[in-house]
């Protein structure tokens, strides 16, 4: 008990006035398929970093609606859309592939500030050295809480001679094979996992860095051998051994700082950008609140809800938030609406029982859930960032939008 009340209490310190996600840890590639976006589809999503929300853009749909409590997230998201609007390709490449611009505050007086919200100017006027290059942590990806703990890793893998040129061979590698060789002849196992590192993982202060509340730890060191170190430590080793790092920009930006042209988000590329400056940015609109909270003060159907791995938040603790924040969703759902989520655990089982009003009755949410788990699974083991446990993909009220497997279980996907 009194841990959890001090990894609840730390996590809550760390993200009430911060920026905590510099980009986002899940892989749109993967959504892309799970949600087949159309022309009139509406989605939600956890603004998160924004990346993704951007990336559905892409797709052309009616709209996105990116939701967060936080501030700040949405804050960056609006920076981005307005520096897409405002700005030449170079420049915005700099700014967020880069992660900084030399003339970043001459740029930002010039033709970003005007085009944003009052409230998102007075957060980046007091903090344009994120992206000026000009303080110790150089690259806006080293900023926010989770990027103080990347600008920490990155200071520590200098320190075991030879893990840093190791890191980048990885990195450079043509293929999965290569990058196993190199793995083993580098013995990066043993530079990389220390006891300071893996006692590091275990710490909440850490894991309130980056973004892992008390409850998903506490799934992990319930379910995974070795707990949540040993979950960290395998997926970590997974991703350099068995996943194609070429195009992985997730962790390339993590251990580097930076993106490159041909290895990052497809908001950064070239020809993305041009199509979101013609106009596809203007379906991405922000929304500082809950998901329940938005969806009771919204009036149109939404047809994709992404709601990354939240429900790891609420279960444990709000389960009566959990239970209405899923009757809203209902409430304001299409009848072809479908559900992406992810989790910590290896598989959940808190959706399923929830007990809902529909249509004048009670029923239970699994009743209505019909989860395409071979899709989801598919789909997981590719997944480029590969730090969850399980991945769902559910329609609601019985409709298909694609091939689906019919469940009544938890539909947990585990990598």
């Amino acid at each position: 008990m009194v841990a959890n009340w001090l990894g609840n209490k730390c996590f809550k310190v760390v993200h009430q006035k911060n920026l905590v996600y510099n980009t986002c840890w899940e892989d749109p590639r993967i959504d892309r398929q799970a949600l087949s976006l159309g022309p009139d589809d509406s989605v939600l999503v956890i603004t998160s970093a924004g990346c993704n929300a951007l990336d559905y853009a892409l797709q052309a749909p009616k709209s996105v609606h990116a939701v967060d409590m936080n501030p700040l997230q949405n804050a960056l998201l609006e920076l981005k859309c307005a520096s897409i609007r405002c700005l030449t390709y170079d420049d915005f490449f700099n700014v967020f592939g880069r992660g900084y611009h030399p003339a970043w505050q001459s740029l930002y007086h010039k033709h970003v500030r005007g085009a944003l919200t009052p409230d998102t100017r007075a957060i980046w006027d007091r903090r344009l050295d994120f992206f000026d290059g000009t303080s110790r942590r150089k690259s806006f990806y080293f900023r926010g809480t989770s990027g103080l703990f990347a600008w920490l890793v990155n200071g520590y893998l200098k320190r075991p001679a030879g893990l840093r040129e190791a890191i980048a061979e990885l990195l450079q590698a043509e293929s999965v094979d290569q990058q196993r060789e190199i793995y083993q002849k580098r013995e990066i196992n043993r530079l990389l996992w220390s006891k300071p590192l893996r006692w590091a993982l275990r710490r909440d202060t850490t894991l309130a860095m980056l973004g892992v509340p008390r409850s998903q730890r506490n799934q992990l060191d319930q379910c995974y051998p070795g707990g949540i170190g040993g979950f960290i430590q395998d997926r970590i080793e997974a991703v350099f051994k068995t996943l194609p790092l070429r195009d992985n920009y997730f962790w390339r930006v993590y251990l580097t700082g930076s993106y490159t042209p041909d290895c990052c988000p497809e908001y950064l590329k070239e020809e993305n950008f041009t199509e979101l400056k013609n106009g596809l940015v203007d379906c991405v609109q922000t929304h500082t609140n809950t998901v329940e909270g938005f969806l009771t003060e919204h009036d149109q159907p939404i047809s994709r809800f992404v709601l990354l791995d939240h429900m790891d938040w609420l279960y444990d603790r709000y389960p009566e938030l959990l239970a209405s924040e899923w009757q809203s969703i209902l409430n304001r759902a299409t009848s072809d609406a479908r559900v992406l989520w992810r989790s910590a655990a290896l598989a959940v089982d808190f959706v399923n029982p929830l007990m809902l009003q529909h249509n004048g009755s009670q029923v239970q949410l699994g009743d209505l859930l019909h989860y395409h788990d071979e899709l989801a699974s598919s789909l997981h083991a590719r997944d480029r960032v590969h730090t969850y446990g399980s991945f769902y993909i559910a329609d609601l009220f019985g409709h298909s939008v694609g091939e689906c497997v019919e469940t009544r279980g938890a539909a947990g996907v585990a990598a």
